[in-house]
């Protein structure tokens, strides 16, 4: 992910096509149920809800990235005590990020202005922003001790810059359809603002252009793309790529400002000339893609226990910050066993375990409310969409 703590295999089937998904995050619903289900297509939906299928391979990389990310957040703290987690960090946060990033871009593909997707997005995205924006500056105000802490809904300074960023790349997903070289462009404006101080902090937009490009390369994907990294040539080949990838980890984390794997800063607040954002920014995409093929290449894609856990990813993410906030308030991961080859280990699985439980289905229905209310007062029934649904039930009362 980025440093959230400042304030601020080949498969037998192909993969489904991206949908518009439900709630307005990352999801991978196929219209229909394919004629055969398969392993690494079947999969129960949210809320158990016959008639819709999702693909394991993408439950699974959402899964396994929301768990590094949790991996991740642990580590920090312990940077500087061992070159190991140094090492480990740095290509954690080289990939685990892009990867996510790439998936809500693939899933955003049919994203348009239609009535009902907006709809979705505002009470899958906008809703839960402002209700965990506000609720974490509470904690930091009256938990955390911080009186001075302010509500600002233009300046995301914990885990929700996430959510103003899949909001401002979905509402322009139709226009990175309509250019000829959507990638090359993205990567243009992500260089622009890494040279762009100026830009200030608010809505974090200097994270939200540096982080386009992966979105807008998940947009251009297609099914074949995954596939193709899913080859059992390019798993073996990704072995020595991440050996490489951790020995250079090991040999840079001391010499290297790893600010710049949280794309939040302009090359010149890093200390850094113009032009080393430019090339910054090129070389870290480069290595990020790399380092996101070899994770790609190990996702599973068959069904597992933790299958259905990618479900609830943005629920494990939003709500894990609480966890770590109070582990940095009440020092939890100053004890010096903690700082040995044990306790880091030990801290790790802890870490994973909470995240896996966070993303649960009784968390799910517990705060759905958060994550993915209704809202029906809200908003003008469409005719539209009311075709749709009728045209749903129908179908479903004749299969």
């Amino acid at each position: 992910m980025t440093n959230t703590l400042r304030p601020q295999g080949r498969t037998g089937s192909p993969l489904p096509p991206a949908v518009q998904p439900k709630d307005g995050v990352p999801s991978q619903r196929s219209p229909q149920p394919p004629p055969a289900a398969t392993p690494a297509t079947a999969g129960p939906a949210p809320g158990g809800k016959p008639g819709k299928s999702r693909d394991a391979f993408f439950d699974n990389a959402k899964y396994l990235a929301i768990v590094l990310v949790a991996m991740g957040h642990t580590w920090e703290p312990l940077k500087g005590q061992s070159r190991t987690v140094d090492a480990l960090y740095v290509v954690v946060y080289g990939f685990h990020m892009p990867a996510f990033i790439i998936i809500s871009g693939y899933f955003s593909r049919n994203f348009d202005m239609r009535p009902d997707r907006l709809k979705r997005l505002v009470t899958g995205v906008v809703v839960p922003y402002v209700l965990f924006e506000t609720a974490y500056s509470l904690y930091d105000r009256y938990v955390g001790g911080n009186a001075d802490q302010s509500i600002s809904l233009l300046d995301p300074w914990y885990l929700t810059w996430f959510l103003v960023a899949l909001f401002i790349w979905r509402l322009t997903a139709p226009l990175w359809k309509l250019v000829r070289w959507p990638v090359p462009l993205a990567l243009g404006l992500a260089a622009l603002a890494c040279v762009s101080p100026e830009i200030g902090n608010d809505l974090d937009l200097q994270r939200v252009l540096q982080f386009l490009p992966f979105f807008v390369l998940g947009l251009v994907m297609k099914p074949e793309h995954f596939q193709l990294v899913r080859r059992r040539e390019v798993r073996v080949l990704s072995v020595p790529v991440v050996a490489v990838a951790l020995a250079v980890g090991y040999w840079a984390a001391p010499r290297m400002n790893d600010s710049w794997f949280y794309h939040r800063d302009a090359a010149q607040e890093l200390g850094a000339p113009w032009w080393a954002g430019v090339v910054m920014t090129l070389a870290l995409f480069g290595c990020s893609l790399l380092l996101t093929a070899c994770f790609f290449a190990w996702v599973p894609g068959r069904q597992y226990w933790f299958t259905a856990l990618g479900a609830g990813t943005l629920y494990g993410y939003l709500l894990h910050g609480f966890v770590v906030r109070a582990s940095r308030q009440w020092n939890w991961l100053d004890h010096s066993w903690v700082q040995t080859p044990v306790g880091e280990i030990f801290v790790t699985v802890v870490a994973a375990a909470l995240i896996t439980v966070l993303c649960t289905r009784p968390i799910q229905r517990m705060f759905r409310f958060a994550m993915e209310p209704k809202m029906a007062w809200a908003f003008k029934q469409d005719a539209a969409e009311l075709a749709r649904e009728r045209a749903k039930v129908n179908a479903g009362a004749n299969a």
